[in-house]
């Protein structure tokens, strides 16, 4: 009771700091000026051979990228963006996906209205959100919200961007929020999992997730910023299936209020266990310590502890598994303007026993978390792609068509590193690489090790305004995902239309 009891006291703190406390802040944001509606124009195509798609073509596109080889999207949007500096503002964006060997021939990318009020805001929808804590375009990914799947339609409410507290002179600020949702893939659980009877998979399932982080520290008068944070996110509701069984989850009030507050449950699953939290939830802890000396400079460090349970959730365990990286903001040069270097290590997972108290044998051991996976759920994914990050393939790789992930225990190098060689042209360059343990449950027979690389550079001519050109090539060796060897072409074009 004592683990359960730690799960709601965390929680609770979310909700009246975030309401209390939301019109006392200052905003502390970059502003972003808006008089006029903002299009994209996009199409890009990946051609490709051998097993797949290389891996840095498909990860962290928001859902939009595709292990199946030759695939590409067609994409037309239209945003209406926040306007930061003004205390009050609001924003919609629709965002339509037309794409080919994908999971979805059409689909509405984005759509979503939202409003701010000095610090608080809202949105309504389905929106491209990617974790302020990662550099989302050269970390390997966030352990909870990596932007490697499509966007849950939600409402979110909160202090979006950091706020400093009132009479703090910039010291000290806070942001949070709290989302409600539902994921949209059912029917394509139900289509692709049609002939694997033995593969879980849900429909009607319900979201929810809230985050927390504080901040210390005045770059203005001191180069030292900290940040603390704890972010959670639950799987609730629905009805899932198994070799041809079915289970009812609860959708009504107190199940969404469970959600919040993660109390104990005695629902048997497919598997003939108990589970012990009502849903499947999952969490992070944040930390990270930057020094920025001046507006060219910044070094960063930062450290990731992923949660399935109260086992990582407190230090009864011991805190072995996490993403450590290192990010460094270099003054300008035609080279290297921002290097990312990241090790993942999820190798322990609290160990590999598991038992949960009995009469006949008393004692709590809660290993084996088997992170991403549930008993009852198909794991942390949406549409077939991982939530988390994408290090831990996805179930859309699975040839089985099993709805789970079969490599979860990964020790992992990455490296990322972005520069601007000409004033019209910028390149990044992902490389990772990683020895996999599959899981507890179903150990690799041997070590497989897997190596990605991808080189990928943008023109965005001058003489040409609002248009851009990209193009990467890419590559996967070793026995985890096997050989591919591949590009990618994208041309694209943005611009307003004032209103």
């Amino acid at each position: 009771m004592r683990h359960k009891t730690n799960l709601r006291i965390l929680t609770a703190l979310f909700m009246p700091l975030l309401l209390q406390l939301g019109f006392t802040f200052t905003a502390h944001a970059d502003s972003i000026r808006n008089d006029s509606i903002r299009y994209l124009a996009e199409t890009r195509a990946t051609f490709s051979a051998g097993a797949n798609t290389p891996f840095w073509l498909v990860s962290n596109l928001q859902g939009l990228g595709s292990p199946e080889k030759n695939n590409g999207f067609v994409r037309a949007a239209v945003f209406r963006d926040i306007d930061r500096s003004k205390r009050f503002s609001w924003g919609a964006a629709v965002d339509l996906v037309a794409s080919w060997r994908s999971t979805a021939p059409f689909s509405i990318h984005q759509l979503y209205g939202e409003v701010k009020y000095r610090s608080l805001g809202a949105m309504l929808g389905s929106k491209e959100i990617w974790s302020s804590f990662n550099n989302p375009r050269l970390s390997s990914g966030n352990l909870l919200f990596s932007g490697n799947a499509l966007p849950v339609p939600q409402l979110r409410v909160g202090i979006f961007d950091y706020a400093d507290f009132w009479g703090t002179k910039g010291w000290f600020a806070v942001k949070g929020y709290i989302s409600y949702g539902m994921f949209t893939d059912g029917r394509w659980q139900k289509s692709w999992a049609a002939d694997t009877p033995k593969s879980k998979r849900a429909e009607n399932v319900l979201f929810h997730s809230k985050g927390l982080w504080l901040r210390g520290g005045n770059p203005s008068k001191f180069p030292l910023v900290g940040e603390v944070g704890i972010e959670m996110a639950t799987q609730f509701g629905g009805k899932a299936y198994k070799n041809g069984e079915s289970l009812s989850l609860g959708s009504s009030l107190k199940h969404w209020v469970r959600a919040f507050f993660p109390t104990s449950t005695t629902l048997d699953t497919f598997l003939g266990e108990t589970t012990s939290i009502d849903g499947n939830m999952v969490g992070e802890y944040t930390i990270a310590l930057s020094w920025i000396p001046n507006a060219d400079w910044k070094i960063r460090a930062y450290f990731e502890h992923y949660f399935e349970d109260q086992s990582q959730m407190t230090f009864e365990y011991g805190w072995k598994d996490g993403l450590w990286g290192i990010e460094a903001r270099l003054p300008k040069n035609p080279f290297v303007t921002t290097f990312v270097y990241e090790f993942l290590y999820s190798k322990d997972q609290t160990g590999a026993v598991l038992h949960n108290s009995s009469d006949k044998v008393p004692e709590q051991v809660s290993g084996r978390d088997n992170y991403y996976n549930h008993s009852i759920y198909p794991g942390w994914q949406h549409w077939g792609m991982g939530i988390g990050n994408p290090l831990a393939i996805s179930p859309l790789y699975n040839r089985s068509h099993l709805l789970t992930f079969m490599n979860t225990r990964i020790v992992a190098h990455h490296f990322g590193i972005a520069g601007k060689p000409h004033p019209e042209v910028d390149y990044r360059l992902l490389l990772s690489f990683s020895r996999n343990w599959g899981t507890y449950q179903y150990p690799s027979p041997e070590i497989l090790g897997n190596f990605n690389a991808m080189l990928e550079a943008t023109w965005k001519p001058s003489k040409l305004k609002g248009w851009y050109f990209s193009g990467a090539i890419a590559g996967d060796s070793g026995k985890l995902l096997g050989k591919s060897f591949g590009g990618m072409i994208s041309i694209g074009k943005t611009g307003f239309f004032k209103l």
